[in-house]
């Protein structure tokens, strides 16, 4: 494999883990907002540990998965200077808008509302939370605007043998964030619905003993999957005649591109599909009484990380051979190094995203099978004890 080959595949893969980690902490976030919104208005203790079950999990993730996105952050340094000599005055505007403003903020509000339990008001430890969604979906706005850039350049000026931002708004405006980021939050969401609906699953599958608990979280998942994804179906549609004018022939660039698209589009319309004829059964519990479908409620907890990975691909690799659609080819923007050195570090890369991967599944699996606690503690619940 040329270098240009083995930066594409360590990006490819990298990128992919990390992008499975955002869409959990995103979709958790939000549940975990309508939690606590409801302990703080009711003080349900159910609520309660509701919001710290949840919140642990949420935490573990999002733990880990600022490590996977340091990580990738190396690969534009190491592999791709081409892209940063060429477009980092406009490329890297909102990156670091999402560093130094989004990120930063997130993880303030977040360590704040962590060491908050039992020390603030209700209202201001639920405020820190919703402080703490709002920065993370701000981060997620400008990394989207960042990648339009790359799918539609705009706001740019040439200079020399470089581009300079002109218009900022411009990138704000771009065809491309604007029908491409809501189509990733309601992707995130609809892993969050996915995700929690399969956990309450698996606990009524092993005849928990905490059913009310499970049973609120059985629905607050099943119902968070049905109203998200017809929105995400239709924020995906939406995308078409965007790509057809931008990105014309885009389907063309791989024989095997439609594929990935395909896979898609099914798993999303079986999500929608399962999801509403789901939330009839929730009346009475006949869905925990039938039992079935909780074994496909736990079956179907990668769907949605997959489905998103697909979209990626397609996004991704149906642009090529460009890496700034019309302006810079991928192959253009590689770094100087030899092949051999870009496979070192994929080896070394991949191992960590392996390894920080396999860490996340093993602490997450291991608090969901613990349970919620039987009763408050006394400090944060939400340090992990491993």
């Amino acid at each position: 494999m040329s270098a240009a080959d083995l930066a594409r595949l360590q990006f490819a893969l990298t990128t992919s883990f990390h992008f499975l980690f955002v869409l959990l902490t995103l979709g958790l976030v939000t549940l975990l907002v309508v939690m606590q919104l409801r302990w703080t208005i009711t003080r349900n203790p159910v609520h309660e540990r509701m919001t710290r079950f949840w919140g642990r999990i949420y935490v573990i993730n999002y733990a880990l998965g600022i490590v996977t996105g340091i990580v990738m952050e190396f690969q534009f340094g190491l592999n791709w200077s081409g892209l940063a000599t060429y477009a980092g005055d406009v490329f890297g505007a909102p990156l670091a808008i999402e560093t130094l403003v989004a990120f930063f903020l997130e993880s303030t509000f977040l360590g704040l509302w962590i060491f908050g339990y039992g020390r603030l008001n209700r209202w201001v430890h639920l405020s820190l939370l919703v402080l703490t969604a709002l920065t993370a979906f701000a981060s997620a706005f400008w990394i989207m605007a960042a990648n339009a850039f790359l799918q539609n350049p705009v706001g740019y000026r040439v200079e020399g043998d470089v581009l300079r931002l002109d218009d900022f708004s411009a990138l704000l405006s771009n065809p491309t964030f604007t029908s491409a980021l809501m189509h990733v939050i309601f992707a995130s969401i609809t892993v969050g619905g996915v995700f929690v609906t399969g956990v309450s699953a698996y606990h009524f599958i092993k005849r928990t003993q905490e059913t009310d608990f499970f049973r609120r979280s059985l629905r607050l998942g099943v119902v968070t999957t049905a109203l998200a994804t017809p929105s995400l179906i239709g924020a995906g549609f939406a995308q078409f005649p965007v790509i057809a004018k931008y990105q014309p022939g885009k389907s063309d660039a791989a024989q095997w591109i439609g594929a990935p698209l395909g896979f898609m589009i099914i798993i999303g319309m079986t999500l929608t599909m399962v999801s509403w004829l789901t939330v009839p059964l929730l009346i009475k519990d006949a869905v925990i009484k039938l039992r079935f479908p909780l074994y496909l409620m736990v079956i179907g907890i990668p769907l949605p990380f997959a489905a998103a990975i697909f979209g990626w691909v397609f996004r991704e690799v149906g642009r090529q051979p460009w890496l700034i659609y019309g302006l810079l080819r991928t192959e253009d923007a590689v770094s100087h190094v030899d092949a051999s050195q870009i496979l070192l570090s994929l080896i070394v890369f991949t191992s960590l995203f392996a390894l920080l991967a396999v860490a996340d599944w093993a602490l997450i699996a291991r608090a969901v099978r613990r349970g919620p606690d039987t009763t408050p503690a006394p400090v944060s619940p939400l340090v992990v004890t491993l």
